[in-house]
């Protein structure tokens, strides 16, 4: 096979989207839609990747570091934004691929069919990628002649009633022969009513310098363009479809799929399951045969095999389980390691800590890891026990098997095995809530 380079289109301020971020930046499932395409071009392992950015875009050059970047001075349309990369593929020789960072859905197989068919003949110069949509609307057509090479481009515009009768669509994604490609782009003008340089007209540059061109046909969902808000929500729903479809078929049970909401990253065992309304946010590992119960939220945070989590639980960036915890209803863990079989079942919060194998943390504990200036850490040893209600005031340790009664504030060090009870003298007065009533009752008349 020959070499392969890619540019990608990410210049366009994307002034739909009502943003101060530049639209390639927007995320779906937690991923730059720029970085997502990066990602599915890093699979061809390409010679050169170069990202077209207009000037002062230094955060989109930071996101797709340590791609090459290549600066469109103007806005002088996608055929200028492709000579802008021309200098940075001087002396290679191979397939370019032309992209767009704001069509992020595009997979890997569609590419590799566009650079199979590219390779076919060493006459064809350009490939273009086509779909065919249920509503065509005002979409550029593909004009194909018998033999099913590429005649032209139309934009809908230009279009005449026959033409517009065509179901196939231009993506506007192409491979192009690095032999050809220095002519073709040169050879454009800017002779339109926009005054800018069109990458279609290539096509017909390229039919009369007697070469070939051929369209491949992508799928309309992965071809998607994303142009505003709603789009983007569009993108997400189809890339969320795609993810639980792969989660199930990879042996995950998802009760209710559309409620399930994965990050790009997302990693699951076998025989997991998932209930209604969780979410993962990035950097999710999960083992075997852990089932996450509804209305959990997870991100950062890798959990062990045969675990329960939820319902109801957050598990914050830095939690890390092992095998067999549980993590009940209302319970937030944050930066810390809950060992084997270790159990936080209710309404607590465990923050820079340690919880060691076997331990069972009581309804309502705290670990007070914060004091408006630094976070200090808890320690909780193997097979302690604490009781419901407890605080404990980090930096503080408890010893393996300690027991903590309920109620307890912690402030100092727990030895191995031992009882540690805090609680204030308890008073009593006979009498004195039927006193009290009375004299309020008074005080009303």
């Amino acid at each position: 096979m020959n070499a392969i380079a890619t540019v990608i289109l990410a210049a366009g301020a994307g002034s739909r989207m009502k943003s101060k971020k530049p639209k390639v930046l927007h995320e779906i499932a937690g991923r730059a839609m720029v970085s997502h395409l990066l990602g599915t071009v890093t699979e061809l392992s390409p010679e050169k990747s170069i990202v077209v950015v207009a000037p002062k875009m230094d955060d989109v050059r930071a996101e797709v570091s340590p791609a090459e970047t290549a600066v469109q001075e103007e806005a002088l349309g996608t055929g200028h934004a492709v000579a802008a990369a021309l200098p940075s593929l001087n002396g290679f020789s191979g397939d370019v691929l032309i992209l767009y960072g704001d069509t992020p859905l595009i997979t890997r197989d569609t590419l590799d069919k566009m650079i199979a068919t590219r390779q076919s003949d060493d006459k064809t110069a350009v490939v273009v990628l086509g779909f065919e949509p249920e509503n065509p609307a005002e979409y550029g057509r593909l004009v194909t002649s018998k033999d099913g090479n590429l005649q032209a481009i139309v934009e809908y515009a230009d279009a005449s009633a026959d033409i517009r009768q065509i179901n196939l669509c231009n993506s506007g994604v192409m491979a192009i022969n690095s032999a050809y490609i220095g002519d073709l782009i040169g050879a454009l003008d800017n002779k339109n009513s926009k005054g800018e340089y069109y990458l279609t007209d290539i096509i017909e540059i390229a039919r009369d310098q007697g070469l070939n061109c051929k369209v491949v046909v992508g799928d309309e969902k992965e071809l998607l363009g994303v142009n505003n808000r709603m789009q983007l929500a569009e993108a997400e729903k189809i890339a969320q479809t795609t993810w639980r479809n792969k989660a199930m078929s990879a042996g995950a049970t998802l009760i209710d799929p559309e409620s399930v909401f994965f990050c790009h990253d997302t990693e699951l065992g076998r025989d997991v399951i998932i209930e209604p309304n969780v979410f993962f946010g990035p950097n999710v590992t999960i083992g075997d045969d852990v089932r996450i119960k509804a209305n959990s939220h997870i991100e950062g945070t890798t959990i062990g095999k045969g675990s329960q989590i939820g319902p109801f639980a957050r598990l914050r960036p830095g939690a890390e389980l092992a095998e067999d915890v549980k993590v009940g209803n209302f319970v937030e863990v944050k930066k810390s390691s809950l060992e084997k079989g270790a159990k936080v079942s209710h309404l607590s919060y465990i923050g820079d800590a340690r919880v060691g194998t076997g331990a069972n943390i009581g309804a309502g504990t705290i670990t007070c890891n914060y004091d408006g200036y630094d976070k200090y850490k808890t320690d909780i040893g193997a097979g302690a026990f604490i009781g419901s209600n407890t605080a404990l005031v980090a930096p503080v340790k408890i010893g393996d098997g300690a027991i903590i009664g309920a109620g307890s504030t912690v402030t100092k060090s727990v030895e191995t095995d031992a009882l540690m009870v805090e609680r204030a003298i308890e008073t009593q007065k006979s009498g004195w809530a039927t006193r009290f009533r009375k004299m309020k009752k008074r005080l009303k008349k």
